[in-house]
């Protein structure tokens, strides 16, 4: 996660700059740091919650809240650090109220949303595949949808900071407001559902390969 910020970072004025002149009126600024980091957040929140709605929701609410907060931003660390957290805890904020809201309504077929599953196609698709086996990946895609929302939403926000945003345990374990030794006994448990979901699919070593785990 550091190196994209730094690279995002490179480009123009620094985040500092952009915050500085925001607090000074600048609205421009801020526009600056919404078009530097809105892609690298909706990706986050897309990972996370799975459908385009939310993910759109997520980053324009953090957004936002990071605007008006921004006073009480800590200048010692990376602006694309602060909004990622708080991208990050709105997005477990939704999953939860959103697994609420479903447990609340009677079970129904809900429609397949493209966002994990373009991911996973993405990670064991290959340029010559046969029908059959593009086939299987869009089956893996689901599949891997079903796994990641069977997760809770620790489970769920560790497995993609660590396997898909490459995040440090330190970085994870400071958005679930834990400690160390228990985000990475969270890590685990995601990968071990995971695995233990997607095994029958397409065996132990695709699993680790389609979900970043492998040894």
């Amino acid at each position: 996660m550091r190196a994209s910020i730094e690279r995002a970072e490179s480009v123009g004025i620094s985040d500092a700059q952009a915050v500085e002149s925001t607090l000074a009126g600048d609205r421009d600024a801020y526009r600056v740091l919404v078009e530097r980091y809105s892609q690298y957040l909706y990706r986050l929140a897309y990972r996370m919650t799975g459908n385009s709605h939310d993910a759109e929701e997520i980053v324009q609410e953090a957004f936002l809240r990071a605007y008006q907060k921004l006073s009480q931003f800590a200048g010692n660390s990376h602006f694309g650090t602060w909004v990622y957290r708080i991208t990050t805890n709105y997005a477990i904020d939704r999953i939860r109220q959103r697994n609420v809201e479903e447990a609340r309504q009677a079970p129904s077929a809900r429609p397949s949303e493209d966002g994990v599953q373009a991911d996973a196609m993405a990670l064991v698709k290959d340029p010559s595949a046969s029908p059959e086996r593009l086939a299987s990946s869009a089956e893996l895609a689901t599949k891997m949808k079903q796994a990641l929302d069977s997760l809770t939403p620790a489970e769920r926000t560790a497995i993609v900071m660590r396997h898909w945003e490459g995040c440090a345990i330190e970085e994870i374990a400071a958005v679930l407001k834990s400690n160390s030794n228990a985000t990475k006994n969270t890590v685990f448990r995601a990968v071990s559902k995971l695995r233990k979901a997607l095994e029958p699919f397409v065996g132990l070593g695709g699993t680790a390969r389609a979900i970043g785990t492998e040894s």
